[in-house]
């Protein structure tokens, strides 16, 4: 729940609303070593053919949902039937530093490790503790065939799917179809996702990626989101269980259509948006940007995941249109 008489700082110095943490901090010290060579990697082969499919929490160090999944999945000893199942907590670091009283402050530590996944980053002089974590799980994921990167959101907003912009993520994001909204989204300027890494967007290539935004950060039904999303991922490729049961309704599809970046230091909405909103009229302001005004490019313009206090420079929302899957 939005609180309403304090305030947190963010990683990146933003000033929020204080959000209470609704579930206990899972406990990841028994599995913070890995069983791979690699810290907070666990992964797990057997001998009938399959594919590697890998299940990815704490991309940031506060979103604390993803890695209740993951631990309760190898509390309860899950092991796949064919292929490679991969567990990756990312930025344990951050993870480390998590504060109840301050949950928004260790979204990372030095640098947004869901920034640092495009080559020239990969590959160049760049050094920070997230540009080092990710060197480190690399050799891991360039072998993955099928990666959910499990993820929660700050402001209120419907969950959805966000894949990169090409067609066999959008395939995987639909044959997900929970959360039911697949976006199909070039990501953003100030660097390369994890779910954008050469490996699942290679024109050639086969592997695809996802990125699912479950619900808001600190609450339980987020948990369990996730936690559907995540079994359904298993059946889906034989991994665990039987096939998952079809859908109750057919997914969605929207394209964005253009993403805005906060320009100015005085970005600031025209009210008060939650994500999911679908604004009529094109043309209609939603937002001011120093002199710049932000208006909606189409009918029917889905808002996906606005926020209130983007930083300059940072994605402030996307804009997308709805598409016949």
């Amino acid at each position: 729940m939005l609180g309403t008489q304090s305030t947190n700082t963010e990683a990146g110095g933003r000033i929020v609303p204080h959000f209470a943490v609704g579930f206990a901090v899972p406990d990841l010290r028994p599995w913070l070593g890995g069983n791979c060579g690699v810290p907070g990697v666990w992964t797990f082969t057997t001998a009938a053919p399959g594919p590697h499919l890998a299940l990815v929490a704490l991309t940031h160090g506060n979103e604390i949902a993803g890695a209740a999944v993951l631990a309760e999945m190898l509390v309860a000893g899950i092991r796949p039937e064919r292929g490679r199942l991969s567990l990756i907590f990312a930025n344990t670091e951050a993870y480390l530093t998590f504060d109840p009283a301050n949950p928004t402050a260790t979204r990372y530590l030095d640098e947004d490790l869901n920034r640092l996944w495009g080559e020239d980053r990969l590959q160049g002089p760049r050094d920070s503790r997230e540009m080092r974590r990710v060197r480190e799980m690399l050799p891991v994921i360039e072998s993955v065939d099928v990666l959910v990167d499990l993820h929660s959101m700050l402001w209120p907003s419907d969950p959805l799917i966000l894949a990169a912009d090409t067609e066999r993520a959008i395939r995987l994001g639909q044959s997900l179809g929970t959360p039911r909204l697949t976006v199909a989204d070039p990501g953003h300027i100030a660097g390369r996702r994890l779910v954008d890494h050469a490996r699942f967007t290679a024109p050639l290539g086969s592997a695809a990626a996802v990125l699912v935004e479950a619900g808001q950060h600190w609450e339980t039904a987020t948990i369990t989101a996730m936690a559907t999303t995540a079994r359904r991922a298993l059946g889906l490729y034989g991994i665990i269980g039987p096939a998952p049961a079809p859908l109750p309704e057919p997914p969605l599809l929207a394209r964005v259509t253009e993403t805005v970046t906060a320009n100015s230091h005085s970005f600031i909405f025209a009210r008060e948006f939650r994500g999911g909103e679908i604004i009529p009229k094109a043309g209609t302001v939603i937002a001011q940007d120093g002199a710049r005004e932000i208006r909606t490019p189409h009918d029917d313009c889905l808002l996906v995941m606005p926020t209130p206090v983007a930083p300059r420079g940072h994605t402030a929302v996307r804009l997308a249109r709805f598409e016949t899957p």
